[in-house]
Protein backbone atom coordinates (compact mmCIF):
# COMPACT_ATOMS: atom_id res chain seq x y z
CA UNK A 1 0.00 0.00 0.00
CA UNK A 2 1.78 3.53 -1.35
CA UNK A 3 0.66 6.75 0.05
CA UNK A 4 0.00 9.34 -2.46
CA UNK A 5 0.67 12.94 -1.35
CA UNK A 6 1.56 16.20 -2.57
CA UNK A 7 2.11 19.37 -0.25
CA UNK A 8 0.56 21.85 -2.36
CA UNK A 9 -2.65 20.70 -0.97
CA UNK A 10 -1.62 22.61 2.17
CA UNK A 11 -2.70 26.10 0.54
CA UNK A 12 -5.99 26.05 0.60
CA UNK A 13 -7.11 27.30 3.77
CA UNK A 14 -10.44 28.22 4.03
CA UNK A 15 -11.63 30.35 6.86
CA UNK A 16 -15.58 30.75 6.42
CA UNK A 17 -17.99 28.17 7.27
CA UNK A 18 -21.71 29.13 7.89
CA UNK A 19 -23.47 26.46 10.23
CA UNK A 20 -27.15 26.97 11.35
CA UNK A 21 -26.77 30.43 10.43
CA UNK A 22 -23.68 30.69 12.99
CA UNK A 23 -20.05 32.07 11.44
CA UNK A 24 -17.82 29.51 12.81
CA UNK A 25 -13.90 28.26 11.68
CA UNK A 26 -13.89 26.16 9.10
CA UNK A 27 -13.27 22.74 9.87
CA UNK A 28 -11.64 21.87 6.82
CA UNK A 29 -8.38 23.38 7.19
CA UNK A 30 -4.63 21.80 6.36
CA UNK A 31 -3.80 20.69 10.00
CA UNK A 32 -6.35 17.97 8.81
CA UNK A 33 -3.46 16.66 7.18
CA UNK A 34 -1.02 16.57 9.18
CA UNK A 35 -3.15 13.39 11.25
CA UNK A 36 -3.66 11.79 8.43
CA UNK A 37 -0.13 11.69 7.70
CA UNK A 38 0.72 10.81 11.11
CA UNK A 39 -1.63 7.62 10.54
CA UNK A 40 0.32 6.81 7.47
CA UNK A 41 3.98 7.19 9.59
CA UNK A 42 1.93 4.70 12.27
CA UNK A 43 2.31 1.92 9.60
CA UNK A 44 5.37 3.14 8.13
CA UNK A 45 4.25 3.08 4.41
CA UNK A 46 5.98 5.20 1.65
CA UNK A 47 4.80 8.04 0.90
CA UNK A 48 4.98 9.41 -3.29
CA UNK A 49 4.23 12.52 -4.81
CA UNK A 50 2.08 12.02 -7.92
CA UNK A 51 3.02 13.25 -10.99
CA UNK A 52 1.07 15.80 -13.14
CA UNK A 53 -0.72 14.12 -15.59
CA UNK A 54 -2.52 17.15 -16.97
CA UNK A 55 -6.31 18.24 -17.36
CA UNK A 56 -7.70 14.87 -19.19
CA UNK A 57 -8.95 13.04 -16.79
CA UNK A 58 -10.30 15.97 -15.12
CA UNK A 59 -12.08 17.52 -18.26
CA UNK A 60 -13.47 13.76 -18.62
CA UNK A 61 -16.09 14.80 -15.45
CA UNK A 62 -15.83 18.36 -15.44
CA UNK A 63 -17.23 20.12 -18.05
CA UNK A 64 -14.55 23.80 -19.90
CA UNK A 65 -17.21 26.10 -18.19
CA UNK A 66 -17.03 24.84 -14.94
CA UNK A 67 -12.77 24.19 -14.53
CA UNK A 68 -12.38 28.13 -15.85
CA UNK A 69 -14.27 29.46 -13.11
CA UNK A 70 -12.21 27.41 -10.52
CA UNK A 71 -9.16 29.07 -12.17
CA UNK A 72 -10.17 32.22 -12.73
CA UNK A 73 -13.40 33.18 -9.73
CA UNK A 74 -11.02 34.40 -7.23
CA UNK A 75 -8.84 36.99 -9.09
CA UNK A 76 -12.42 38.06 -10.90
CA UNK A 77 -14.30 38.36 -7.37
CA UNK A 78 -11.06 40.56 -6.09
CA UNK A 79 -11.54 43.29 -8.17
CA UNK A 80 -15.38 43.96 -6.88
CA UNK A 81 -15.26 46.88 -4.66
CA UNK A 82 -15.63 45.43 -1.01
CA UNK A 83 -15.86 41.91 -1.82
CA UNK A 84 -14.93 39.33 1.05
CA UNK A 85 -11.25 37.86 0.77
CA UNK A 86 -13.23 34.38 0.18
CA UNK A 87 -15.44 33.78 -2.75
CA UNK A 88 -18.79 33.14 -1.34
CA UNK A 89 -22.35 33.09 -2.97
CA UNK A 90 -25.14 34.62 -1.86
CA UNK A 91 -27.29 33.97 -4.74
CA UNK A 92 -28.30 31.09 -6.51
CA UNK A 93 -30.63 29.63 -9.71
CA UNK A 94 -33.61 27.82 -9.33
CA UNK A 95 -33.03 24.93 -11.51
CA UNK A 96 -29.67 24.27 -13.55
CA UNK A 97 -31.22 24.61 -16.71
CA UNK A 98 -31.39 28.52 -15.69
CA UNK A 99 -29.55 31.20 -17.65
CA UNK A 100 -25.97 31.60 -16.91
CA UNK A 101 -24.82 34.58 -15.85
CA UNK A 102 -21.32 36.69 -16.59
CA UNK A 103 -20.87 38.49 -13.86
CA UNK A 104 -18.39 36.78 -10.71
CA UNK A 105 -21.46 36.83 -7.92
CA UNK A 106 -23.88 35.09 -10.03
CA UNK A 107 -21.19 32.94 -11.34
CA UNK A 108 -20.71 32.18 -8.00
CA UNK A 109 -23.58 31.23 -7.09
CA UNK A 110 -24.35 29.08 -10.32
CA UNK A 111 -21.55 26.89 -9.12
CA UNK A 112 -21.61 26.94 -5.53
CA UNK A 113 -24.58 24.32 -3.84
CA UNK A 114 -23.34 25.99 -0.68
CA UNK A 115 -21.33 28.79 1.81
CA UNK A 116 -19.24 25.57 2.69
CA UNK A 117 -16.79 25.75 -0.33
CA UNK A 118 -14.87 28.86 -0.46
CA UNK A 119 -12.63 29.89 -2.88
CA UNK A 120 -9.50 31.57 -1.73
CA UNK A 121 -6.15 32.65 -3.57
CA UNK A 122 -4.85 28.91 -3.63
CA UNK A 123 -7.89 27.46 -3.87
CA UNK A 124 -7.58 25.75 -7.39
CA UNK A 125 -4.06 25.17 -7.52
CA UNK A 126 -4.66 22.73 -4.23
CA UNK A 127 -7.71 21.08 -5.78
CA UNK A 128 -5.79 20.35 -8.75
CA UNK A 129 -3.07 18.63 -6.54
CA UNK A 130 -5.88 16.28 -4.65
CA UNK A 131 -7.55 15.53 -8.38
CA UNK A 132 -3.67 14.45 -9.68
CA UNK A 133 -3.13 12.77 -5.84
CA UNK A 134 -6.17 10.42 -7.05
CA UNK A 135 -5.09 10.33 -11.04
CA UNK A 136 -1.40 8.58 -9.83
CA UNK A 137 -3.41 6.37 -7.69
CA UNK A 138 -5.57 5.33 -10.66
CA UNK A 139 -2.34 5.21 -12.53
CA UNK A 140 -1.13 3.01 -9.92
CA UNK A 141 -3.89 0.45 -9.92
CA UNK A 142 -3.70 -0.32 -13.43
CA UNK A 143 -0.09 -1.43 -12.57
CA UNK A 144 -1.26 -3.41 -9.92
CA UNK A 145 -0.01 -1.65 -7.10
CA UNK A 146 -2.91 -0.25 -4.30
CA UNK A 147 -2.39 3.10 -2.79
CA UNK A 148 -3.99 5.35 -1.15
CA UNK A 149 -4.82 9.20 -2.00
CA UNK A 150 -4.38 11.76 0.57
CA UNK A 151 -6.71 14.02 -1.08
CA UNK A 152 -7.24 17.53 0.25
CA UNK A 153 -9.78 19.30 -0.35
CA UNK A 154 -12.08 16.26 -0.51
CA UNK A 155 -14.37 15.95 -3.13
CA UNK A 156 -17.57 13.98 -3.17
CA UNK A 157 -20.05 16.69 -3.07
CA UNK A 158 -18.89 18.00 -6.20
CA UNK A 159 -20.54 17.60 -8.96
CA UNK A 160 -19.68 18.09 -12.63
CA UNK A 161 -20.51 21.77 -12.55
CA UNK A 162 -21.41 22.25 -8.94
CA UNK A 163 -19.06 22.55 -5.74
CA UNK A 164 -19.80 22.32 -2.14
CA UNK A 165 -19.29 21.07 1.27
CA UNK A 166 -15.89 21.64 1.28
CA UNK A 167 -15.23 20.32 -2.18
CA UNK A 168 -14.11 21.56 -5.65
CA UNK A 169 -12.69 18.72 -7.79
CA UNK A 170 -14.40 15.17 -7.64
CA UNK A 171 -11.65 13.38 -6.70
CA UNK A 172 -13.24 9.95 -6.69
CA UNK A 173 -15.10 10.42 -9.80
CA UNK A 174 -12.25 11.60 -11.30
CA UNK A 175 -10.07 8.29 -10.58
CA UNK A 176 -12.94 6.00 -11.18
CA UNK A 177 -13.97 7.50 -14.83
CA UNK A 178 -10.38 6.81 -15.68
CA UNK A 179 -10.47 3.35 -14.42
CA UNK A 180 -13.53 2.70 -16.22
CA UNK A 181 -11.68 4.37 -19.54
CA UNK A 182 -9.59 1.51 -19.22
CA UNK A 183 -11.96 -1.37 -19.43
CA UNK A 184 -12.53 -1.64 -15.96
CA UNK A 185 -15.79 -2.11 -14.03
CA UNK A 186 -15.73 -0.05 -11.51
CA UNK A 187 -17.50 0.75 -8.44
CA UNK A 188 -17.54 3.38 -5.71
CA UNK A 189 -18.22 2.88 -2.15
CA UNK A 190 -18.42 5.97 0.04
CA UNK A 191 -18.24 5.52 3.38
CA UNK A 192 -18.26 8.91 4.70
CA UNK A 193 -20.79 10.34 6.88
CA UNK A 194 -21.93 12.38 4.62
CA UNK A 195 -24.12 11.15 1.49
CA UNK A 196 -21.80 11.42 -1.08
CA UNK A 197 -23.77 13.15 -3.43
CA UNK A 198 -21.79 14.77 -5.80
CA UNK A 199 -20.78 11.51 -6.97
CA UNK A 200 -24.19 10.10 -7.27
CA UNK A 201 -24.95 12.88 -9.72
CA UNK A 202 -21.94 12.82 -11.74
CA UNK A 203 -23.11 8.63 -12.24
CA UNK A 204 -26.47 8.89 -11.43
CA UNK A 205 -27.77 7.88 -15.34
CA UNK A 206 -24.69 5.58 -16.10
CA UNK A 207 -25.35 2.31 -15.70
CA UNK A 208 -21.42 1.16 -16.45
CA UNK A 209 -20.60 2.81 -12.74
CA UNK A 210 -22.13 1.57 -9.59
CA UNK A 211 -22.34 4.03 -6.52
CA UNK A 212 -23.03 2.70 -3.10
CA UNK A 213 -23.23 5.21 -0.12
CA UNK A 214 -23.12 5.05 3.32
CA UNK A 215 -24.56 8.14 5.22
CA UNK A 216 -26.39 9.56 7.99
CA UNK A 217 -29.79 9.59 6.71
CA UNK A 218 -30.12 13.21 5.14
CA UNK A 219 -33.80 13.72 6.26
CA UNK A 220 -31.81 16.34 8.97
CA UNK A 221 -28.72 16.30 7.64
CA UNK A 222 -26.16 17.66 5.20
CA UNK A 223 -26.45 17.59 2.35
CA UNK A 224 -30.51 17.20 3.03
CA UNK A 225 -31.68 16.93 -0.64
CA UNK A 226 -29.89 13.77 -1.69
CA UNK A 227 -28.90 10.16 -0.27
CA UNK A 228 -32.65 8.91 0.07
CA UNK A 229 -32.52 5.13 -0.38
CA UNK A 230 -35.43 5.67 -3.53
CA UNK A 231 -32.85 7.41 -5.17
CA UNK A 232 -31.40 4.16 -7.19
CA UNK A 233 -30.44 5.38 -10.60
CA UNK A 234 -32.12 6.94 -14.09
CA UNK A 235 -33.34 4.96 -16.50
CA UNK A 236 -30.89 3.01 -18.01
CA UNK A 237 -28.57 3.35 -14.65
CA UNK A 238 -31.73 2.00 -12.47
CA UNK A 239 -30.17 0.01 -9.73
CA UNK A 240 -26.69 1.67 -10.07
CA UNK A 241 -26.82 3.81 -7.38
CA UNK A 242 -27.18 2.33 -3.82
CA UNK A 243 -27.76 4.96 -0.43
CA UNK A 244 -28.01 3.00 2.89
CA UNK A 245 -28.94 5.91 4.92
CA UNK A 246 -28.59 5.17 8.66
CA UNK A 247 -29.87 6.98 11.50
CA UNK A 248 -28.22 9.57 13.88
CA UNK A 249 -26.23 7.63 16.52
CA UNK A 250 -25.65 4.49 14.51
CA UNK A 251 -22.63 2.61 15.55
CA UNK A 252 -20.23 -0.25 14.75
CA UNK A 253 -22.70 -3.44 14.41
CA UNK A 254 -25.53 -1.28 12.22
CA UNK A 255 -22.85 0.64 10.02
CA UNK A 256 -21.30 -2.65 9.42
CA UNK A 257 -24.32 -4.93 8.81
CA UNK A 258 -25.71 -2.08 6.12
CA UNK A 259 -22.02 -1.95 5.02
CA UNK A 260 -22.41 -5.99 4.20
CA UNK A 261 -25.79 -5.23 2.28
CA UNK A 262 -23.22 -2.71 0.47
CA UNK A 263 -20.74 -5.06 -0.42
CA UNK A 264 -23.05 -7.88 -1.33
CA UNK A 265 -24.62 -5.45 -4.10
CA UNK A 266 -20.86 -4.65 -5.17
CA UNK A 267 -19.74 -8.53 -5.66
CA UNK A 268 -23.61 -9.14 -7.14
CA UNK A 269 -23.07 -6.25 -9.64
CA UNK A 270 -19.74 -7.98 -10.64
CA UNK A 271 -17.30 -5.25 -10.18
CA UNK A 272 -13.62 -6.42 -10.87
CA UNK A 273 -12.05 -2.82 -9.39
CA UNK A 274 -13.15 -0.60 -6.20
CA UNK A 275 -12.88 2.86 -5.46
CA UNK A 276 -13.37 3.74 -1.96
CA UNK A 277 -14.37 6.76 -0.52
CA UNK A 278 -13.15 6.90 2.91
CA UNK A 279 -14.48 9.09 4.87
CA UNK A 280 -13.76 9.39 8.62
CA UNK A 281 -15.98 11.40 10.11
CA UNK A 282 -18.23 8.62 10.63
CA UNK A 283 -16.58 8.55 13.98
CA UNK A 284 -17.60 9.15 17.17
CA UNK A 285 -15.59 11.83 18.14
CA UNK A 286 -15.62 13.21 15.07
CA UNK A 287 -16.35 17.21 15.45
CA UNK A 288 -19.94 16.81 13.01
CA UNK A 289 -20.88 13.95 15.70
CA UNK A 290 -23.40 12.55 13.33
CA UNK A 291 -22.64 8.33 13.95
CA UNK A 292 -20.85 6.93 16.31
CA UNK A 293 -18.31 4.08 14.53
CA UNK A 294 -15.11 3.45 17.07
CA UNK A 295 -11.85 3.41 15.65
CA UNK A 296 -12.41 -0.58 15.80
CA UNK A 297 -15.41 -0.53 13.97
CA UNK A 298 -13.03 1.51 11.00
CA UNK A 299 -10.36 -1.61 11.10
CA UNK A 300 -13.31 -3.85 10.57
CA UNK A 301 -14.84 -1.83 7.65
CA UNK A 302 -11.33 -1.90 6.21
CA UNK A 303 -11.04 -5.75 6.64
CA UNK A 304 -14.73 -6.16 5.63
CA UNK A 305 -13.71 -4.03 2.02
CA UNK A 306 -10.38 -6.26 1.62
CA UNK A 307 -12.31 -9.01 1.77
CA UNK A 308 -13.80 -8.74 -1.27
CA UNK A 309 -10.25 -9.62 -2.97
CA UNK A 310 -10.90 -6.42 -5.43
CA UNK A 311 -7.92 -4.32 -6.50
CA UNK A 312 -8.80 -1.20 -4.39
CA UNK A 313 -8.33 2.44 -4.17
CA UNK A 314 -8.35 4.28 -1.24
CA UNK A 315 -9.09 8.02 -1.44
CA UNK A 316 -9.74 10.78 0.99
CA UNK A 317 -12.72 12.32 1.32
CA UNK A 318 -13.81 13.63 5.00
CA UNK A 319 -12.44 13.15 8.81
CA UNK A 320 -11.85 16.25 11.07
CA UNK A 321 -9.80 16.99 13.73
CA UNK A 322 -9.89 14.97 16.77
CA UNK A 323 -6.98 13.26 18.69
CA UNK A 324 -8.00 9.79 16.80
CA UNK A 325 -7.60 11.04 13.17
CA UNK A 326 -4.78 9.34 12.29
CA UNK A 327 -5.55 6.10 14.06
CA UNK A 328 -8.89 5.63 12.76
CA UNK A 329 -6.98 5.65 9.06
CA UNK A 330 -4.30 3.81 10.34
CA UNK A 331 -6.84 1.28 11.70
CA UNK A 332 -8.22 1.04 7.84
CA UNK A 333 -5.29 1.10 5.71
CA UNK A 334 -3.78 -1.49 8.19
CA UNK A 335 -6.05 -4.34 6.58
CA UNK A 336 -3.77 -4.58 3.52
CA UNK A 337 -0.36 -4.80 4.97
Amino acid sequence: MITIFDGTQRAHDPQFFLSSGTLRPCPEKPTRIDALLGGVAKLGLEVREPQDHGMDAIAAIHPERYLTFLQTIHSRWSRIEGASPEVIPNVHPASRHDGYPLSAVGQAGFHLADTSAPIGPNTWTAAYASAQTAIHGAELLLQGQQSYALCRPPGHHAFSDLGGGFCYLNNTAIAAQALTLQGRKVAILDVDLHHGNGTQGIFYDRPDVLTVSIHAHPERYYPFFWGYPEETGAEAAAGANLNLALPRGTGDEEFLRRLDDGLQRISDWGADTLVLALGLDAFIGDPFAGLAVTTYGFARIGRAVRSLGLPTLIVQEGGYLCPELGDNLAAVLGQWL
